[in-house]
């Protein structure tokens, strides 16, 4: 445990001073997040008040919405692009011989980004609320057992883009899924009980639905972890069953891709 806590220590301050040396980029995503948030705010004007899916107003409710979505498709993006990348520059082959599990190496080394992402989440949510005073009513307890979930959802998506990109160079597939047609059926910008029966029943199969609705009720209506049991329930069945299949999946496929020579083909 000892030599894995080095490793990701050493990751992330390499990944710190890389940041810090392109402050820019810093001031780019701010700048970006303060603009799709003025564009929801005043969405949110135009619809006017009398629009309140669950009970809530239309901002807060996009606010969420559009924050955990986002949050899982940059997430992804991030495990994505690790592979890609050490494809491209044919480094790939190079990681493999080290001591450290194949694996285990492609989740460290993506989890600078990852990491990045929860913060600009967390940057969102606050400056929703205290740039554009979004109403919210915050369950602590819940807000922090629904990320907790959230991040292995998130971790189990990017492995599993991962995983595709190494065995058939088509990890984009998942991305491109999660951005369009998933938001579409997890209810980020509209409930998804506006949606026709069939295409409500297959909402609740997408992950993102459960863990929109649950920072919801979290954030929103400040209920209790007992309160969102079924919510809870589900979201925990899919991290305990997505993460360890997806780490599964992407030792098998790197073991593959590297027996057949194809680890950098991309």
């Amino acid at each position: 445990m000892r030599t894995l806590l080095d490793k990701l220590g050493a990751i992330l301050r390499r990944d710190l001073l890389t940041a810090i040396r392109h402050r820019t980029g810093f001031a780019i995503t701010a700048l970006g997040l303060l603009t799709q948030l003025a564009a929801f705010y005043f969405l949110s004007r135009a619809i006017g008040s009398g629009f309140r899916p669950g009970g809530v107003e239309y901002f807060p409710f996009l606010l969420v919405g559009t924050g955990v979505y986002t949050f899982f498709v940059m997430s992804t993006q991030a495990f994505l692009s690790t592979v890609q990348e050490a494809q491209q520059t044919g480094t790939m082959e190079v990681l493999m011989t080290t001591s450290t599990p194949p694996a285990e190496l492609v989740v460290l080394s993506s989890i600078s980004a990852f990491a990045g992402n929860l913060a600009s989440f967390a940057l969102y949510l606050f400056a929703g609320v205290a740039l554009f005073r979004a109403p919210i009513h915050v369950n602590l307890t819940s807000c922090v057992v629904v990320v907790a979930f959230c991040v292995t959802i998130a971790m189990a998506l990017g492995i599993a883009a991962a995983t595709i990109q190494v065995t058939f160079q088509k990890g984009s597939v998942v991305v491109w899924l999660l951005s369009s047609g998933v938001w579409f059926l997890s209810g980020t910008m509209f409930p998804i009980s506006s949606l026709p029966h069939p295409l409500s029943v297959l909402a609740q199969l997408i992950p993102i639905t459960h863990a929109v609705e649950g920072m919801r009720m979290a954030m929103l209506q400040g209920e209790s972890i007992f309160a969102m049991g079924p919510t809870l329930g589900a979201l925990a069945g899919f991290s305990f069953g997505l993460l360890p299949l997806a780490l599964w999946g992407l030792s098998f496929s790197l073991r593959r891709a590297r027996q057949n020579g194809t680890l950098s083909f991309y």
